[in-house]
């Protein structure tokens, strides 16, 4: 039996080793809400990670980060946009992450009737979202109700519905019980509850914490036992670990082995799991029977893939707002100053720590180059840098003076925010706050007082309190991390070649003075599902250069009882003089309840396409389990009464209901 190193990542495409196609980061593929483009994104990075298997096969190089085996998808509720690795997830609502997390694992996994493309393994099981400095000895306190009703759903989905071959367990500890060590995590909720029958493994190094931080055993000897006992069945040790700490790392095992604390029923389980997972890959078989083999290294960043990405990228990024005549840039703009630290750089457009070998990435100021009009003059200034203090904006501004109209590129990288051991600062890779940095924010107020047309683009992997940006820009588009075509998709918008159609799947707040403390794990007051204030920017938010016009809302019926769903029809019209993709949302509330429930909650969304002036009748159904509510023991139950229905390109709010449909309909 050949060895085989588990550990592989595809967050945005496939990680570490060698070129890869880098797509938009996952929370800019949260944002095009299009399970349909996601899975075609999962499948692309999937048939590319053959490719290189094989490749590496045939070159008989056998390491890590070339298996099939990947710690993809992150399905982790992004509850504080403080978390570094917030940029990994698919959002903060269990309904969009649970569609988006099940399309990755079919994408990833394929559907031929014998064989698995890779190995998909949703992560990380289970309750975690930061602080990353405090993730290996973390005790995460959570309500039964808080676990069924947010945290779990997405596990869930992508267990029953996406046939996820594996589940990554987390560094840190749920109620006292830590997660890769743990027989009421493992086994009763993943195994007997959820019905999971795949293979489990840990995060790098989480058995070691069993021992070296939890402090639940005596040695890490101890700690391995406990963790294949209750179903963890790939160790998995650290990211790098030295030969020395590796060859200790697998005496310890063997001393577990010795003193009968890892018996050989424990080994057999986690052998039998593991197995057949590579039996399903094919690892065994004569390679001219899996058909997968035959992919081309050719494959990897092709033309097909690069399209993919651009239109993964047009798809993600969000115009939050639009409240002047400049968009699309007309050839009036003859001269236009591109100026800020993001314009004319690539860190800006990926997690550069997974992809040393990147691709050819088109940063903004490339992008305008490849899409501006004939004539159209582009004057460049970086502005400032990153976050360094005390820049010189004499260039900027002298740009910005001699140019029509100002597109202004902030934000942060990759560098600010990401995991633990990627991105250091203070906070070992989460932030502090949710503003710019000073020395851009001083850039931003430099260029407003110009009083020059003005567009402003951000980038992050996580939400922004641009507050002076909203009172004082007219224009703002949120970018993301948006791949090697970031830049193309960006101009294209800019220019009016594509109609932007992305949508926030994170609220953006003022400030982190509405959120409470980092290491709370309780949903009261995170999320738009529970957020009493008034955010920046609401959960859902997106606009258009058309207007979608809903009419026309019939219901089958008003009441509706066990084993009964409802069909929702209604119209939607594209009243503007562009073609565009519209995101309709569906949203409930229940009017009353004995429990603490979700202020509002998304059901149901549908992206669709409309020329203009084109009408499109739309269909959803509402099955009686939309109706349950998660009591606080954390079972689902009925609770008789009416829940109200909001329909519409948004998520309904008090200063914008008339723009939604709506109905009642009574549960009993």
């Amino acid at each position: 039996m050949p060895k085989y190193d588990w550990r592989n990542e595809c967050l945005q495409g496939v990680a570490f080793v060698d070129k890869s196609t880098i797509f938009p980061q996952a929370i800019a593929m949260a944002a095009t809400w299009n399970p349909e483009l996601i899975y075609n994104v999962a499948s692309a990075i999937a048939d590319e990670a053959r490719a290189r298997h094989h490749e590496f096969m045939r070159r008989n190089k056998i390491m890590r980060w070339t298996g099939l085996t990947f710690s993809t998808p992150n399905i982790n509720i992004f509850r504080d946009p403080r978390w570094g690795r917030g940029q990994e997830t698919f959002g903060e609502d269990p309904y969009l992450t649970s569609r988006m997390g099940v399309a990755f694992c079919k994408g990833l996994q394929g559907n031929h009737p014998k064989y698995l493309k890779v190995c998909a393994e949703p992560k990380h099981f289970i309750v975690h979202s930061g602080p990353e400095k405090l993730r290996h000895e973390i005790n995460n306190k959570v309500s039964k109700k808080d676990l069924y009703e947010t945290y779990l759903p997405a596990f869930k989905a992508c267990i029953e519905e996406g046939n996820a071959a594996g589940i990554m367990c987390a560094y840190n500890r749920l109620n006292d019980e830590a997660c890769c060590a743990s027989k009421k995590i493992l086994i009763d909720l993943l195994r007997k509850e959820l019905k999971f029958k795949g293979y489990v493994i840990a995060d790098g190094g989480a058995v070691w914490d069993v021992y070296k931080h939890h402090k639940l055993v005596k040695d890490y000897s101890s700690a391995a036992a406990l963790a294949l006992k209750n179903g963890c069945d790939v160790l998995n040790p650290f990211n790098i670990m030295t030969s020395a700490k590796l060859k200790k790392y697998k005496k310890s095992v063997l001393e577990g082995v010795r003193n009968g604390t890892i018996t050989e029923e424990m080994m057999n389980n986690a052998l039998r799991r593991s197995l057949i997972a590579r039996f399903k890959l094919g690892m065994f078989d004569p390679p001219e029977r899996v058909p997968f083999t035959r992919t081309p290294y050719k494959i990897i960043d092709c033309k097909k893939h690069r399209a993919l990405a651009l239109e993964c990228a047009r798809e993600c990024i969000v115009l939050l707002k639009n409240e002047s005549y400049i968009l699309p840039i007309n050839k009036n703009f003859k001269k236009i100053a591109v100026i800020g630290p993001i314009a004319n750089e690539s860190k800006a457009l990926y997690y550069f720590h997974y992809y040393p070998f990147p691709p050819k990435m088109i940063t903004f100021l490339e992008g305008m180059k490849n899409n501006a009009p004939k004539g159209t003059k582009l004057l460049y200034s970086k502005g400032c840098d990153l976050m360094q203090e005390n820049c010189n904006f004499s260039e900027a501004r002298a740009i910005a003076e001699n140019s029509d109209i100002i597109v202004l590129f902030l934000g942060i990288t990759a560098e600010l925010e990401g995991e633990e051991g990627y991105a250091v600062g203070p906070l070992r890779g989460d932030r502090r706050d949710l503003n710019l940095p000073n020395v851009q924010e001083s850039l931003l107020k430099e260029m407003v007082s110009l009083d020059k047309p003005m567009v402003l683009v951000l980038t992050s992997g996580s939400a922004l309190s641009i507050n002076y940006a909203k009172k004082h820009v007219p224009i703002i588009l949120q970018a993301w991390y948006p791949g090697e075509e970031g830049g193309n998709a960006l101009a294209e918008i800019l220019f009016g070649k594509y109609n932007p159609s992305g949508r926030l799947p994170i609220t953006f707040y003022k400030s982190v003075n509405q959120l409470p403390p980092f290491e709370d794990y309780g949903m009261e007051n995170r999320t738009y599902r529970y957020f009493k204030g008034e955010p920046l920017f609401h959960f859902g938010h997106g606009m258009s250069y058309s207007t979608f016009e809903y009419s026309n809302l019939k219901l089958s019926s008003y009441r509706i009882t066990k084993n009964e769903e409802i069909t929702v029809s209604f119209d939607v019209v594209n009243l503007g003089n562009f073609s565009g993709k519209e995101v309709i949302q569906l949203y409930m509330k229940k009017k009353k309840s004995s429990f603490r429930i979700p202020l509002i909650e998304l059901k149901r969304f549908k992206k669709i396409s409309l020329k203009e002036k084109q009408k499109e009748k739309v269909t959803f159904k509402l099955k009686y389990e939309d109706f349950l509510i998660i009591s606080d023991d954390g079972r689902k139950i009925l609770e008789p009464g009416e829940f109200s229905i909001f329909i519409g390109g948004n998520m309904p709010h008090e200063k914008g209901l008339d723009k939604f449909l709506t109905s009642n309909i009574d549960v009993y």
